[in-house]
């Protein structure tokens, strides 16, 4: 997650998909209640979700939803997902901006010590005092409760510092943002010799250093993200553990019924609509995400047989802009069964494991 924040502050974006999204439940005004989690995590071996299947002729894509964050002590059965890699030609994974810069290497060399202090507000000021009084009053006790007694983000700007304790939450609740489905595919991919083709975004920075600067001395409208930030780990840590536990499972008529919501949507929005970046020209990269996935499954669909694809399962589920102009297209879109594992399959893969 850090990662994606890091290309931020340079590229102004993170190529990220959050789609068709349910708002949470607001917390009632002037509430500072820390809620506990009572939805049990998963553990031991679990199947997952099945894949997608967008078709035309003999040549096919197969679709894995993937999903952050999800149960720290799971082992993913991913043999089927091997099988199917084994007999493609190619795997495409989510699209990534590419950072490039004019100023040559020793310029971008230089611009790396400007980094330091990126993450503090400017002038010095405390959190305290560039977020509203109630969202602050909502902060102190989560902070407590999952970062614990540490100041050092009392320093920082609203949204790495809703980073942070978002982070912490779900450490805590059991969770894990590693990416355990991308990590698992990739491998598989290496293992079999079949090319994984990464749509690039190439975004330039004329000038990295300045860039950087600027960035420091600037403002950010970021007391939004931080806003939805604290309303998703007051309201919405349950949900995200049973939204974990249904891709663990398989369950997509659960993944259905779960709300869901993302802040991470505010947060880039604070990164990617202000004046920073659209002086530097580096607005609009979800929409040329977008394409570039669109661009590289059409090449892969005309040239494989077989191709093996990753994506955000709620863009699956929900209707979006990858399967709606793969079936304009002309393209058999079929999604597969759900999965709804029993308590006792839950716990003899749990029992599987200790």
């Amino acid at each position: 997650m850090r990662r994606i924040f890091l290309a931020c502050m340079l590229a102004g974006t993170s190529v990220t998909d959050a789609s068709a999204q349910v708002a949470p439940a607001e917390p009632s005004p002037g509430s500072a209640k820390v809620r506990e989690l009572d939805t049990v995590v998963v553990r031991g071996v679990q199947p997952g979700p099945g894949l997608w299947k967008v078709s035309k002729g003999e040549h096919v894509l197969w679709i894995l939803g993937t999903l952050s964050p999800l149960p720290r002590d799971i082992t993913w059965n991913s043999h089927h997902v091997e099988a199917v890699i084994a007999t493609s030609q190619e795997v495409l994974a989510a699209p990534e901006a590419e950072l490039k810069s004019n100023a040559g290497f020793f310029a971008n060399m230089a611009a790396l010590p400007a980094l330091i202090g990126v993450r503090n507000n400017p002038d010095g000021k405390k959190l305290k005092e560039v977020v509203p009084p109630d969202l602050y009053a909502r902060w102190i006790p989560l902070k407590e409760k999952y970062i614990g007694g540490s100041n050092k983000v009392e320093s920082w700007r609203p949204i790495f510092a809703a980073l942070e304790l978002y982070d912490a939450a779900i450490r805590k609740g059991g969770l894990t943002d590693k990416l355990i489905a991308q990590k698992a595919v990739k491998s598989a991919a290496r293992h079999s010799g079949v090319a994984i083709t990464t749509p690039k975004l190439a975004v330039t920075v004329d000038n990295p250093r300045a860039a950087v600067k600027e960035f420091k001395a600037t403002a950010l409208a970021d007391a939004e993200c931080f806003r939805k930030t604290l309303d998703r780990i007051d309201t919405d840590l349950g949900a995200m553990k049973a939204r974990a536990n249904a891709w663990s499972t398989g369950d997509l008529d659960a993944l259905r019924r779960l709300p869901y919501t993302d802040q991470m949507t505010v947060c880039q929005a604070a990164l990617s609509e202000g004046q920073l970046t659209q002086t530097h020209g580096l607005d609009g990269i979800t929409a040329r995400a977008h394409q570039a996935w669109i661009d590289a499954a059409v090449a892969a669909l005309e040239k494989n047989k077989v191709t093996f694809a990753m994506l955000p399962i709620g863009r699956l589920l929900k209707p979006d802009p990858y399967l709606s102009r793969l079936r304009a297209m002309g393209y058999a879109v079929e999604e597969p069964a759900s999965k709804t594992a029993s308590a006792s399959e839950t716990k003899s893969a749990d029992s599987a494991t200790k």
